[in-house]
């Protein structure tokens, strides 16, 4: 019992994730250790697969120092697909490639090869914390292994002092069998949101399920059946279809029946914004006025605005991100908690009475795991608010429920396959050094905080990117083939580029030269890196009086037709003049990389004395983690950083010579008021 072999530890590690039972069986028979010995054996200190001793002995240590803001955690599972092939580990000096769950990888030419990686990770439910737990090199993956793995990781938290208040997985079959095997119930007539860990326990855990896979699900339902019926009214997909294909009406009579959002003057057009989500309230809202309207097909759609507002105010409960939000995107609280559980409610007598067009239940059917999960999420967010929050057992009275997402780990996920920089599955050797290479470049700097492990990377983009193929504009392509551009130009693949990748991309003379405006480059650069749609449409010009841009503007854009918006121009204009104050084009432009941060700083409280700009982006303020980092500010942020990237990159372009080296020392003082800003000489070159 105190010195097991490798090949004994990979047999009774492999044995207890696969079965249970059966490791009970034969532990009867064989000396086999208890199952708490397992964590040990499933755990390393390099860079191979198992549980990270180094991530979890740094959260040890935050628990000690801040025992309150580490001392509970969400935790969320996901698996991502291998590359099946072996390769030779030039650090290991052997073969790479095949299965481990960390004890060690099979070493034999029957030995299976890995074909998924299994990634657990803890995510802090009160304070914003997030680290990566570990990854597993697995063949075959049910719902039992990812189960005892779960089990293995909340053995492993508690024993450093980390209470595990929920578990999130992809709403998937896999994602049903895992919260089976851990002992969840979910059917239409009972619903058991809770497991006990360890069994037997007093001790219950709850369980989610991923809100932006619901969604997905809930869309799939929705078109396969084509309408709902519920009590009171009836869902109809064809509403939705005709909505997104709405190019332009002119059977507008009067703007005053317009929603106040699109509501431009009488007699205007309505031209329908591709980049809308299908489950929002402005969805509901224009179906609402179109069916007052009068318009033909847009008759009796009273019933799929409300079931699509329903469902987009279900989806706001389970995002909320900001505890400055408003409404449902606000904290779950003692004061918002009644019209929350109120909503709960509604959603699910409308789920529970929810029929196809031949009358049978939809929670008897076959899609019926939508409606089921946010039923489980549901139970199981009243469950957390009655035993947690509600008895002030926790550091916290609100609960942002944005932390019981997939997004956290989908970031994650996304920064590892920037590292890897592969197309497609990564072999497991790329995936093993990209994880390790993120895990000692991030989290294991000293005096770092646990949220640099992301970067400036949002959960609002990730969550954004993934509800892609849920906008009008997704569904207006699957529909009508003579749109030949994908909805995903609408939200490119890349993250938002840095400063120094934009500056860098931007090589403007020549172009500059035939008319073109720094606005245009600013825009069209930005709009190829945003992820948001909303955002990307906010950057180009409204045309012949429409009120919001369609697919087509962003196929302009790509073809150089389209201008900035207003507010674009106002900015870039308002960043010259500031520039124009404060530099001198004969001996000073030359260093505005080295002075980039303290003119952004002067733009910007410029712009602070303006009104606002971007009225059409005034829902995005509360709606990413923070107040101070949303889509609006950072809109603003990165059209600022643009245009001195362009300024930046024309002077070097220019290549200017014997500056003198105290240039720069003036300019500084100048920005600081140390001198007089008007003594500046000299003209900037019109862009």
């Amino acid at each position: 019992m105190t010195s097991h072999t490798t090949e004994m530890k990979q047999f009774a590690c492999i044995l207890h994730l696969y079965s249970s039972r059966a490791y009970k069986y034969f532990r009867k028979r064989f000396p086999l250790p208890h199952p708490s010995t397992l964590t040990i054996w499933l755990s390393t200190d390099t860079a191979s697969p198992g549980f990270s001793d180094r991530a979890f002995f740094h959260l040890q240590q935050r628990v000690e120092s801040h025992a309150t803001a580490y001392q509970y955690c969400s935790l969320m599972i996901e698996s991502v697909t291998l590359r099946d092939q072996l390769e030779w580990d030039r650090a290991t000096q052997r073969l790479a490639g095949f299965v481990d769950v960390g004890s060690g990888a099979l070493d034999a030419d029957e030995a299976p090869a890995a074909s998924e990686s299994i990634v657990l990770m803890a995510v802090g439910v009160f304070v914003p914390w997030r680290v990566p737990l570990g990854y597993f090199f697995v063949g075959w993956v049910t719902g039992h292994v990812l189960a005892q793995l779960l089990r293995q990781a909340i053995n492993r938290l508690n024993h450093i002092g980390v209470t595990v208040l929920s578990v999130t997985s992809a709403a998937s079959a896999r994602g049903m069998a895992t919260a089976k095997a851990l002992g969840v119930l979910i059917e239409a007539g009972c619903i058991r949101c809770t497991f006990r860990h360890p069994p037997g326990s007093s001790h219950h855990i709850a369980y989610f399920f991923d809100a932006c896979h619901l969604l997905q699900l809930l869309r799939n339902t929705f078109q396969s059946f084509g309408r709902l019926e519920f009590e009171g009214g009836a869902a109809e997909w064809r509403h939705v279809v005709a909505l997104a294909a709405l190019q332009q009406e002119k059977a507008v009579l009067d703007g005053n029946f317009l929603p106040s959002k699109l509501r431009k003057s009488p007699g205007c057009c309505l031209k329908v914004n591709q980049a809308t989500q299908l489950f929002s309230d402005e969805v509901a809202e224009v179906l609402e006025h179109l069916e007052l309207l009068g318009l033909p097909t847009f008759q009796d759609c009273r019933g799929t605005a409300k079931f699509v507002r329903l469902i987009s105010n279900l989806f706001e409960v389970f995002s909320s991100r900001n505890r400055h939000g408003k409404g449902l995107k606000g904290p779950v609280s003692a004061r918002t908690y009644a019209k929350v559980s109120l909503l709960l409610s509604e959603a699910k007598s409308t789920f529970v009475a929810l029929r196809d067009s031949s009358g049978r239940r939809i929670l008897k059917g076959r899609r019926n795991l939508g409606f089921l999960g946010f039923l489980l999420n549901a139970e199981s967010l009243k469950w957390l608010y009655s035993n947690y929050i509600h008895f002030d057992k926790v550091p916290s009275r609100s609960l942002l429920t944005f932390v019981f997402s997939l997004d956290h780990l989908k970031v994650f996920l996304e920064i590892l396959r920037q590292t890897y920089a592969i197309n497609g599955n990564p072999p497991c050797v790329a995936f093993q050094a990209a994880y390790w290479k993120v895990l000692t470049s991030y989290i294991f700097r000293p005096g770092e905080q646990e949220d640099s492990l992301l970067g400036e990377a949002s959960t609002l983009d990730e969550s954004l990117y993934r509800r892609r193929d849920l906008t009008l504009g997704a569904i207006h392509a699957l529909y009508h083939a003579e749109v030949t551009v994908p909805t995903d130009s609408l939200l490119c693949l890349a993250p938002s580029s840095s400063l120094s990748d934009l500056s860098n991309a931007l090589t403007e003379l020549p172009v500059l030269a035939r008319g073109r405006s720094a606005a245009s480059f600013v825009a069209e650069k930005l709009a190829a890196a945003l992820r948001c749609g909303v955002c990307v449409m906010a950057l180009f010009a409204s045309k012949d009086g429409l009120l919001s841009h369609d697919l087509d503007r962003r196929i302009k854009r790509v073809d150089g037709l389209s201008s900035p918006s207003v507010c674009v121009r106002q900015i870039v204009k308002t960043s010259e003049r500031v520039l124009r104050r404060y530099a001198n084009v004969k001996d000073s432009l030359i260093y505005l990389k080295q002075l980039q941060l303290p003119l952004e700083k002067k733009i910007l409280h410029e712009l602070s004395g303006q009104s606002p700009f971007f009225p059409d982006l005034s829902n995005h303020l509360f709606d990413g983690e923070t107040s101070v980092s949303n889509h609006y500010t950072k809109l603003l942020k990165e059209i600022v950083q643009g245009y001195l990237g362009i300024r930046a990159e024309q002077e070097q372009n220019w290549d200017l010579r014997g500056r003198s080296s105290s240039a720069v020392d003036r300019l500084t003082k100048a920005m600081t008021g140390l001198e007089n800003p008007t003594e500046t000489s000299g003209t900037l070159l019109d862009l």
